[in-house]
Order: C-alpha cells, then structure tokens, then sequence
C-alpha cells in the first residue's frame, strides 16, 4: 500500500507540468513579438533635414532587422516547445504505463497474499 502511494504522488507531481505547457504554448509567440527592439544611440544634428532622413532610414533598416532576426528565434523557440511538449506527452503516457503495471503486480501479490494466509489458516 506504501508503494502504491508514493508512485500516485510521483505522477500526480508531474501532472500539472503537461496541461500549464500546453496552455502557455499558444500566447509564447504574442509575447515574445511584443519585445520591441532597442535603436541604436545617434547623436542628432537639428539642423539638417537630410540627416534626419538618413538616421530614420538607418532606424527602419535596424528594425526590419530586428524583425527578422525575432521571426527566425520565435520559430525555433516554437520548435523547442513543441519537441518539449511532445517529451512530456511521452513521458506522461510512459509513467501512466508503469503505474499500471505495477497497480497489477501490486494487486497480484495482494491475491497472493490472501490465498496463501487463506490456506494457512486451513491447514
């Protein structure tokens, strides 16, 4: 019975793991596009107008980076989380296998138990 009690704490541990995953999964990309990139200090000339056009090209130019560079990192952190959810899914299902298992080999000696105090008592 002792045994039976640590494996149900042991897996009831990890049950809250798989369904918190899967319900942050979905809003992983809103929160890392919400991250606005940084532009780069420039110190600012007031008196040329074709400075400032050519510093607003430079901060278009960093931020169309910067976008491509967040779209390439949230697809592979996409890829990350979902080979870790796919881990969990099969780590879950392989304990809820074991656990079976050994509430049978668990339940079998019980019987045993029973049956052979039962002849004992008998004879």
């Amino acid at each position: 019975m002792q045994l039976h009690s640590l494996i149900n704490k042991e897996f009831i541990m990890y049950a809250w793991l798989l369904p918190t995953i899967k319900a942050i999964l979905p809003h992983v990309g809103t929160i890392i596009t919400a991250a606005q990139p940084m532009f780069k200090s420039r110190k600012v000339d007031k008196t040329s107008a074709n400075s400032d056009e050519l510093i607003l090209q430079d901060q278009i130019s960093e931020l169309q980076n910067a976008a491509s560079q967040n779209a390439g990192n949230i697809q592979e952190l996409a890829q990350q989380l979902q080979q870790t959810v796919m881990m969990f899914e099969r780590a879950a299902i392989e304990s809820e296998k074991r656990y079976r298992r050994l509430s049978i080999v668990t339940g079998t000696a019980l019987v045993a138990a029973v049956v052979s105090l039962g002849m004992w008592m008998t004879a």
